[in-house]
């Protein structure tokens, strides 16, 4: 990559780390499409899970006296179960994944008072933990479930962005274990384009601090909950558009 392409990479980053430590959600996703435009997929996986680890993790330690360790804990046991299961199962084809993505926080907003989401349930935490893992060994991404997951939440701004951030660190890891071959391709990922992904996303996890620690619990809520809308829109957009591509290539043949 050229100089100025590294360049303009790392104020992506920065932007979207920003609004990641904002919301605890979105960044990720604007970032794989423009990796995905602009580099192979191998590369693209490497690089968007070094920014990703970087920026969660990053945004773990600014936040760690925040961190609800029992909602971890049974996320991280749904997770487990979710890879022991992962060979049993039918793997859908990519926009049957997409749509689930884009469908799942809107039935989690329909479900009855009773079952709406909430972290620190152990049921809903392994749950939860199941599903989103699968999505992530599906698309790459668990999507917008787990942000409408945490919203449930009856802990405030910072405590939903640092727990959700210490999971989406363990989340990550295992999806860069499971996909062993993407593991070896990080020896061909340019080392200056890998330090300025975690530096960009240190700065703009950082610089979203401020404004998190500005924002009332009405605003981040009502905020957070626009963008879930907009991103499962997305996924839904997206995955309805490639199955009706893929249904046009049969009926083609």
């Amino acid at each position: 990559m050229t100089p100025v392409l590294i360049a303009a990479l790392g104020l992506l980053m920065v932007a979207t780390a920003f609004l990641s430590g904002l919301f605890g959600m979105a960044g990720g996703l604007i970032l794989i499409g423009v990796l995905l435009a602009l580099m192979p997929l191998p590369a693209a996986m490497v690089l968007h899970a070094i920014t990703q680890m970087a920026s969660n993790g990053w945004r773990a330690v600014l936040w760690r006296r925040h961190i609800r360790w029992r909602p971890v804990a049974v996320y991280l046991i749904g997770c487990a179960l979710a890879l022991g299961a992962w060979s049993l199962v039918h793997v859908p084809d990519k926009p049957a994944a997409l749509l689930l993505l884009g469908v799942t926080p809107f039935m989690a907003r329909l479900m009855p008072a009773s079952l709406k989401p909430d972290p620190e349930s152990v049921w809903q935490g392994a749950t939860y933990g199941m599903i989103c893992m699968g999505l992530m060994l599906m698309t790459g991404v668990s999507g917008p479930l787990l942000d409408t997951f945490f919203l449930g939440a009856r802990f405030d701004r910072r405590s939903i962005v640092a727990t959700k951030a210490t999971c989406q660190v363990a989340s990550h890891l295992t999806k860069l274990i499971y996909f062993g071959g993407i593991i070896d391709q990080a020896a061909s990922l340019d080392p200056l384009l890998a330090a300025v992904a975690i530096a960009a996303s240190v700065l703009g996890t950082t610089l979203a601090r401020r404004l998190l620690e500005a924002m009332s619990e009405q605003q981040f809520r009502t905020w957070a909950s626009r963008i879930i809308t907009a991103v499962a829109s997305y996924y839904i957009l997206y995955g309805g558009w490639l199955l009706l591509l893929a249904q046009r290539s049969v009926a083609a043949e």
